[in-house]
């Protein structure tokens, strides 16, 4: 029996997994609240798929994701990720992964984790929305525009209101399965 998705799903199988075990899944771990943040900023202007499939490449080609590393790459490591055909070799999106990594530090230190700072946009809590139809979901909320705000002003890059929403759902901040998936379905019969 096929389950019933949200409707932005397709039959790719990449996109299926992450659908089902990713999306809308709170996530706390600083490194991959780190890693999704580079991701959402590396889709802009894409599909998600198109990095969705480059995912385990983005991963090796930075480091795993650990900012510490990331934020003292240099102009040569730059230019080597600008030839690397496994990723989005947009200079600006590269540049702004160590740009941002750098911020991300900062806020780990002022803070004490980027988990602490991050969840504060939504108090600590995953918002649940109930949205019928995929095109009752917004791109943007008053949530991920504070959110943007406030990245920026710690000199952060490519974190627009509408990214910024984009990653609130996928670490889970927001849970915005459509009531029709089966995923919104089991979380109504089984809260968290």
């Amino acid at each position: 029996m096929n389950k019933q998705r949200c409707a932005w799903v397709t039959d790719d199988p990449v996109y299926i997994a992450y659908h089902d075990q990713e999306w809308g899944v709170e996530t706390h771990d600083d490194r991959q609240l780190f890693e999704m943040l580079s991701l959402e900023g590396a889709q802009a202007g894409l599909s998600w798929i198109t990095i969705l499939k480059r995912r385990e490449n983005y991963r090796k080609a930075f480091d795993d994701f650990d900012p510490t590393i990331i934020s003292k790459y240099d102009d040569t490591k730059i230019e080597m990720l600008r030839k690397n055909e496994g990723i989005i070799r947009n200079k600006l999106k590269i540049q702004s992964v160590v740009t941002n990594a750098q911020a991300f530090l900062r806020i780990q230190e002022a803070h004490g984790s980027f988990d602490a700072y991050i969840w504060q946009f939504v108090n600590g809590e995953q918002i649940t929305n109930h949205w019928e139809k995929h095109e009752d979901v917004p791109d943007y909320t008053n949530e991920s525009e504070a959110m943007s705000k406030d990245l920026k002003k710690h000199g952060f890059k490519f974190v627009g209101p509408t990214i910024c929403y984009a990653f609130m759902q996928a670490t889970g901040m927001v849970f915005d399965h459509t009531t029709d998936c089966y995923r919104y379905k089991e979380s109504i019969k089984h809260p968290s």
